[in-house]
């Protein structure tokens, strides 16, 4: 598996892998998650023009996963990362977002953040597992209060939701 970046024509591939990953949401309770649409190809596209879209591929280079991340507040902020369930748990996310890491490191960012499920085992705990530290409410940048209140208005707090940091 190697990670690059996202390339022309590649769009609708990384909405495919979205919503094969959102069907393990189906399986605990939120089919609401599993049938949400992915974002579209616009919006991808701009995370692509800026640069913060990669992609992990296999052998014949084609996309198994893939993560978009935005500047937030002087850091990055981790908007999405999708692994395809027949790619999962053999450590793609993770190299995704050592990727993102060593990227932000690299252009003397801070930290990365990101929003997720409190409760769901391939979220908030995954990403303690990979060096997250959950945030408090009081210690949200103006810019992951954005965020929050963003989520909140499409509906995402029906489910615990919670924001994280991973210093670099």
């Amino acid at each position: 598996m190697s990670i690059r970046a996202v390339r022309d024509g590649e769009l609708p591939l990384l909405q495919d892998i979205e919503r094969a990953a959102g069907q393990c949401f189906r399986d605990i309770g939120m089919p609401e998650i599993a049938d949400d649409a992915p974002l579209p190809v616009s919006e991808l596209a701009r995370y692509q023009r800026a640069g913060l879209a990669w992609v992990a591929v296999d052998g014949a280079d084609r996309p198994s996963a893939y993560l978009i991340a935005e500047p937030v507040d002087g850091n990055l902020h981790v908007e999405q990362v999708s692994v395809h369930p027949h790619h999962a748990r053999r450590g793609v996310g993770r190299s995704l977002l050592a990727h993102l890491a060593d990227r932000a490191t690299a252009g003397g960012i801070p930290a990365l953040t990101l929003c997720t499920f409190a409760d769901v085992p391939w979220n908030a705990p995954y990403y303690a597992r990979c060096g997250f530290h959950r945030l408090q409410e009081s210690a949200l940048s103006p810019g992951l209060r954005t965020i929050r209140r963003r989520e909140a208005a499409y509906g995402l707090d029906r489910w615990p939701r919670v924001c994280m940091r991973r210093d670099l």
